[in-house]
């Protein structure tokens, strides 16, 4: 078969622009599972998210990776479900990824739907900025019902994905006459 040259392109952009956000935060290492054009990647966050450490106890954590695949038809078709996996922690403790299976719901996803993309609403997921805490609508009812009775607590992590750039440059003072 031969190659999908709009899909390299696709993946070559991706790679470049999730390297990039990569290298300006963090909170964030993003990491290659294959040479370029990598379809794959490992994202590791650490920023504040939950965990369930006992039956009645819920901690903050600080490091989580999710696992980010490319299939050959995502610019045609997007399955939330074979594009994320979530890796860990398994005691997470979030309406939106399942305690169970290896899944972590983002809300829809578009075919074609951006690295960058992907990897902020992860971030807001595992922050909690990202929370509906509806049963129907939940891949985890028992962290739901918990997260409607702490809304307080949320978001969790306030600190931005991407560093904010600061501007030091020094100039002159204009003369006086």
């Amino acid at each position: 078969m031969p190659p999908d040259r709009v899909l390299e392109a696709f993946l070559e952009k991706q790679h470049d622009e999730g390297m990039d956000l990569s290298r300006s935060s963090d909170l964030l290492d993003l990491c290659p599972l294959e040479p370029r054009p990598s379809s794959r990647y490992i994202a590791r966050f650490s920023c504040t998210g939950l965990v369930r450490t006992a039956p009645a106890q819920v901690d903050e954590a600080n490091r989580f990776e999710v696992g980010i695949r490319f299939p050959a038809d995502y610019l045609r078709r997007a399955e939330p479900m074979e594009v994320l996996t979530w890796l860990g922690p398994r005691s997470v403790w979030h309406p939106n990824i399942s305690d169970r299976m290896p899944f972590i719901c983002v809300g829809r996803l578009f075919p074609g739907t951006p690295l960058v993309d992907l990897l902020y609403q992860v971030f807001e997921v595992i922050t909690y900025v990202r929370v509906t805490p509806r049963e129907d609508d939940c891949l985890n009812p028992i962290a739901c019902a918990w997260a409607r009775d702490n809304a307080d607590r949320f978001p969790l992590d306030t600190r931005p994905l991407k560093r904010r750039q600061v501007d030091l440059s020094l100039r002159a003072l204009p003369e006086e006459a």
